[in-house]
């Protein structure tokens, strides 16, 4: 029993160190973006070198992509199984992820920072976004699918729509409310677009309030041809 005690203590300690740097990489680079953001600084918060920080991550680049997981433990983390849950309970999930990013600013920012330069040539984390969004429309896809089951609403397309809007619109909050938390709510804003895009999905009106005028319709065809 002593023995084991000996192997677990060091492992135990080594976890927590990483956690350490986990979050000072997620200030540093939330602050700096990822580029701008060096592991010199992030190894000062911790009290550590700049090869320590490499003998936990092995680069840079390695430690962006464990910030990055780090960030989505944390929204599971007090979930069952640890993922994200199904159907109608997806959406409410969402919903308590804006309210819980509220109190967690510093980790929203650099998921904001890191999203926007993942768009950028040659960006380390350019395949986990990637990566992460495919999978997020997939579940909220489904969600819908399930709740649209049981409501007799058949429409692909719009539910498509949805879900990239609901990603977008909760992205898109985040960076507002970090330019000016006092002007917007996230939380509530949040959850009021969620709950109007679901409505435009299971409880659809006729027609839309706003159709794109003859001429721009015409060009969002031709659009669409030339990229297929």
């Amino acid at each position: 029993m002593a023995t084991r005690n000996k192997k677990t203590g060091p492992r135990t300690e080594t976890l927590e160190r990483r956690k350490d740097i986990l979050k000072a990489a997620a200030e540093v680079f939330g602050a700096k973006g990822f580029n701008k953001g060096p592991l010199t600084e992030i190894a000062e918060q911790v009290g550590m070198t700049h090869a320590g920080i490499l003998h936990h991550f092995g680069s840079k680049d390695h430690l962006l992509l464990e910030v990055l997981s780090y960030r989505d433990k944390a929204d599971v983390e007090g979930l069952e199984g640890k993922h994200i849950p199904d159907g109608p309970e997806l959406f409410r999930h969402l919903i308590e992820t804006a309210y819980r990013n509220e109190k967690r600013p510093g980790l929203v920012q650099a998921y904001a920072v890191l999203s926007a330069e993942s768009v950028t040539d040659d960006n380390p984390g350019r395949e986990y976004f990637e990566g992460r969004y495919v999978t997020l429309r997939s579940e909220i896809t489904a969600a819908f699918e399930v709740m649209c089951a049981e409501r007799g609403v058949r429409d692909e397309d719009k539910i498509k729509q949805a879900a990239t809007s609901i990603l977008a619109v909760m992205d898109g909050l985040q960076v507002q409310w970090l330019l000016d938390p006092t002007k917007v709510e996230l939380a509530r804003a949040s959850q009021f677009a969620i709950e109007a895009i679901m409505r435009a999905v299971l409880d659809p009106v006729q027609g839309n309030f706003l159709e794109p005028r003859v001429a721009d319709q015409a060009d969002h065809a031709e659009h669409s041809e030339k990229v297929d």
